[in-house]
């Protein structure tokens, strides 16, 4: 396929007018923010990562603070931003960092895809961006001008449709200039060959890009095929004690709000009284149901249904006391606990709703 020669250089000077210069892993731009700001922009838009960039940064300024803290401290800065998995992986990969590396980020594609939450596209911006080194990347921004520019048919996320597009990022990419080069392309698809509304007018690739010679710029890239989004249904305990603490228990590591901590969880139609008897040790009072809410996950909804019960005075401590999986919580104290937002949620509506 014919590359166009003059599309870095093109990129480079929409960049040097258009560009965005000035985020704040941009100033510095070292390979430790560079790395926090890539996997925080993972499926999350740049505005709404700039705040969470600075309060992280603020807290872990470097690979070694992140590595010693815990990661429930990890966990409580990174929520609301979502796709938790990606806190975590962050946290066991300053420890590698740490421990294998001497505290510095890997100058290696290999080394860096090895560490947890790196995949190709991430390991290469990240060297790119700090280092200026000549690697592709294919985040989602890039595929998406790719698609268009080339008219590329398929899903961008089919094995076959993702060769042919990195076989192509890698016949655009430079030689020099890979800093700029590598921002400029994220930044001209997060900010004109957006996803809905693309601004063809304003695009330097808009001479030669099929897509936009065949009027196919909204019809390209193709989405992914659609499968009914299930409903899943569960209920929140939201069990108090004579103080006014709630009992919360951490999420298993994998699977939704991984490491997290919520609510105890049972099914729908459950004997609220006697599971927390069996599964608690502890006699409550009636249960009382507060309003249902509905959470959006990427492959799925979740229905909560929360269910308010109050334990009489004979033994809280008793029943269940604090371990590394299950505590009491005062939402007005000082403990540092990575929530699950749907958790945040309710704890701020409590006080209103409790006698």
């Amino acid at each position: 396929m014919p590359v166009p020669p003059s599309l870095g250089a093109r990129l480079l000077a929409w960049y040097r007018e258009h560009g965005r210069r000035d985020l704040p892993w941009q100033d510095p731009a070292t390979p430790y923010p560079v790395w926090i700001s890539e996997i925080m922009l993972q499926q999350t838009q740049v505005q709404a990562v700039i705040p969470y960039f600075e309060e992280f940064m603020a807290h872990f300024p470097d690979v070694h603070a992140l590595a010693a803290a815990e990661v429930d401290e990890v966990l409580h800065i990174w929520s609301g931003l979502g796709y938790y998995a990606r806190a975590r992986n962050l946290h066991r990969a300053a420890n590698v960092v740490v421990s294998e590396h001497g505290g510095e980020v890997p100058r290696s594609l290999e080394a860096l895809m090895a560490l947890p939450g790196i995949g190709r596209s991430t390991a290469a911006a990240i060297l790119a961006l700090s280092f200026g080194d000549r690697h592709a990347i294919l985040d989602g921004n890039v595929k998406r001008v790719l698609c268009r520019y080339h008219a590329i048919e398929g899903w961008p996320g089919a094995s076959g449709v993702a060769r042919r597009l990195w076989s192509i990022a890698e016949a655009h990419t430079p030689d020099d200039d890979l800093a700029a080069y590598t921002q400029a392309f994220m930044d001209l698809g997060a900010t004109v060959c957006t996803r809905n509304q693309p601004h063809c007018d304003r695009c330097p690739l808009n001479g030669d890009c099929l897509a936009l010679a065949e009027g196919r710029e909204m019809e390209l890239p193709q989405p992914k095929p659609r499968k009914t989004t299930p409903l899943r249904h569960t209920v929140f305990v939201i069990v108090r004690d004579p103080r006014g603490r709630v009992l919360l228990e951490r999420r298993p590591p994998a699977g939704i709000w991984g490491g997290l901590w919520s609510f105890p969880e049972c099914e729908p139609g459950t004997d609220i009284g006697a599971w927390c008897s069996e599964h608690l040790g502890l006699a409550v009072k009636p249960a009382r149901e507060l309003q249902a809410l509905r959470h959006t996950f990427s492959h799925f909804r979740l229905d909560i249904q929360p269910a308010l019960v109050n334990i009489d005075a004979h033994g809280a401590a008793r029943a269940v006391k604090d371990d590394a999986d299950m505590q009491w919580y005062d939402s007005g104290g000082t403990e540092r606990l990575g929530l699950a937002a749907p958790v945040t949620r309710l704890l701020a509506e409590l006080p209103s709703l409790v006698d």
